[in-house]
């Protein structure tokens, strides 16, 4: 699709996923964060992301690190748990990020997982900055959910699985967003409007695809 409207894209993607947490009800409580690097590149951001939603300059070449340090750097705020979400699963249902909230407000240490279709996983959540968990992980494959639970298996905190979702990595799983989207039967039901996206592909001639 060439590298603009790729762009395009994931920036309607960033606008999804915001649109996402911003509708968590306010009883619930919630306060939305754009983690980002390099420095200097607030503007993009502040242009993707709703005016409500803070910065965090997280800027590092080991992806465990910038999880981590955003795991323990808003904590510190405080809030009372922190749930990191991916940046490319614009139909991300809202009920996911509502239910992720809700375990972790239980009693207990615990961690929450959001598997993606890809053996990533399209959230994590923590009470607590657990190192370990974001640790000696092979970032980008397969095994990242399965030895992100053993790492907290390893620390004896437990892991309370959402279902499964989907993020955009590839030709399949774009295909999985426009059959949504269009309203097809699908693998996925039931997620997000994912406006901006929905809007950006409409304006897009067939053939690009």
């Amino acid at each position: 699709m060439g590298p603009e409207i790729a762009a395009e894209l994931s920036g309607c993607f960033l606008r999804d996923v915001a649109a996402a947490i911003e509708a968590i009800p306010k009883d619930v409580g919630r306060r939305g964060y754009g983690v980002y690097a390099p420095a200097g590149a607030e503007d993009i951001l502040r242009h993707l992301l709703p005016p409500s939603f803070s910065l965090l300059l997280q800027a590092d070449t080991d992806l465990g690190n910038v999880l981590f340090g955003a795991t323990r750097d808003l904590l510190a705020v405080p809030h009372d748990c922190v749930v990191l979400v991916n940046g490319d699963s614009p139909t991300l249902p809202t009920r996911l990020l509502v239910e992720a909230i809700e375990v972790l407000r239980a009693p207990g240490d615990r961690i929450v997982l959001g598997p993606a279709t890809d053996g990533g996983y399209y959230l994590i959540g923590l009470k607590y900055p657990h190192r370990a968990v974001f640790s000696r992980i092979e970032w980008s494959t397969p095994s990242v959910a399965r030895t992100t639970r053993q790492r907290a298996q390893e620390i004896a905190v437990d892991v309370t699985l959402l279902s499964e979702w989907y993020d955009i990595d590839d030709a399949e799983t774009f295909s999985w967003l426009r059959a949504e989207l269009g309203g097809e039967p699908g693998r996925f039901q039931g997620g997000g409007p994912a406006a901006a996206t929905r809007a950006f592909l409409e304006t897009v001639p067939e053939n690009v695809w």
